[in-house]
């Protein structure tokens, strides 16, 4: 099993500011992606200098006031799929998250075994099952690529271009207690950047629960159901509905977005908490929401959904607007009109 020296930072908040970071390093095209080694007790070396200084503080008067306008931020998406064709990338994609979520979808409506890696996240059964039958179908047509798995960790050949990102069933509370927002993700970076993803989306609820494939590759558009989506054109914060995420420690980012959470709600047509990150970002892209942000994730949240926003027509930077990439810890995505503003 190959193993990554890619580690994650803490960065000292206060509750009532945006973090900041420098620019990560070598943000030229593509996003720095460090060959796993031997220690997987740091999945991830750091790709940026975080610093430990404070932003700006969130202001509800600059919100409403700055002009809107739609800036163009940097393209996180792979300039290409690479040595193999986009259709072939992206059949392989889908075909692996709709075998995960058979998985997850014939255990709907069973009984959960429960298991815990904190003291509120939990890990179901499922969760691995669906991760096992991903990665068959993903050793099976590229067995030379390299996998990033929520569940199983990293794992194939650690020189190769490809990184899969598989998130096997993201919302597992959602899912634990039979509440409608969870999904199944998978991502591929070609060279560190996004090139093709496919969510799939459980909608409905306990006895009539049904779902949606979202898809995307670099350059080529997203879909869901197989029809071309797009972001909304909602272009003022006070008639915009966001979606923000928690995560499980109760740290310094998640007292900031607290007050984030507070302000937002405040400005807004109102703030959701929806539970799974890959769903949200889908959200905006289908033009339901207008933004989505969060700190903490990790790059299985992220891979598939932003790729999956940025061909929809919208924009994904890290929270302080630097370019975005899935090793980062924050993540604001929008309809793009809105992106400045938030």
């Amino acid at each position: 099993m190959g193993r990554s020296l890619i580690s994650f930072s803490n960065i000292p908040l206060k509750f009532s500011y945006i973090p900041r970071s420098f620019p990560p390093l070598n943000h030229s095209n593509q996003c720095l992606f460090l060959k796993p080694s031997n220690n997987f007790s740091s999945v991830y070396k750091k790709v940026s200098t975080l610093s430990t200084k404070l932003g700006r503080k969130v202001s509800t008067t600059a919100v409403l006031s700055e002009t809107s306008y739609q800036k163009d931020y940097p393209k996180i998406g792979a300039k290409s799929t690479g040595p193999i064709p986009p259709s072939q990338l992206i059949q392989v994609v889908e075909t692996a998250a709709k075998t995960g979520s058979e998985v997850v979808m014939d255990a709907v409506n069973r009984p959960r075994n429960i298991t815990y890696k904190g003291l509120t996240d939990l890990v179901t059964d499922t969760d691995k099952n669906s991760e096992a039958a991903i990665l068959e179908v993903v050793k099976k047509n590229f067995g030379e690529h390299l996998i990033l798995g929520e569940e199983g960790g990293i794992i194939g050949d650690t020189t190769s271009d490809y990184l899969w990102c598989i998130d096997p069933l993201d919302g597992t509370t959602n899912f634990a207690h039979g509440y409608p927002s969870f999904a199944v993700s998978v991502g591929v970076l070609f060279q560190g950047n996004p090139a093709a993803a496919a969510v799939v989306e459980f909608v409905g609820g306990p006895m009539c629960w049904n779902t949606r494939l979202f898809s995307a590759t670099a350059g080529g558009g997203s879909f869901c159901n197989g029809q071309k989506i797009y972001v909304s054109q909602t272009d003022q914060v006070e008639r915009s509905l966001l979606v923000t995420g928690f995560g499980y420690e109760h740290d310094d980012a998640w007292a900031t977005n607290i007050e984030l959470f507070k302000e937002f709600t405040d400005v807004s047509r109102g703030v959701r908490r929806l539970g799974a990150a890959a769903v949200d970002m889908c959200h905006v892209a289908l033009g339901i929401v207008e933004s989505y942000w969060e700190y903490r994730l990790k790059p299985w949240d992220m891979a598939a959904g932003v790729l999956i926003v940025e061909e929809a027509g919208g924009a994904v930077t890290r929270m302080d607007g630097g370019k975005f990439c899935v090793f980062d810890r924050s993540v604001l995505v929008s309809n793009g009109v809105l992106h400045a503003r938030v």
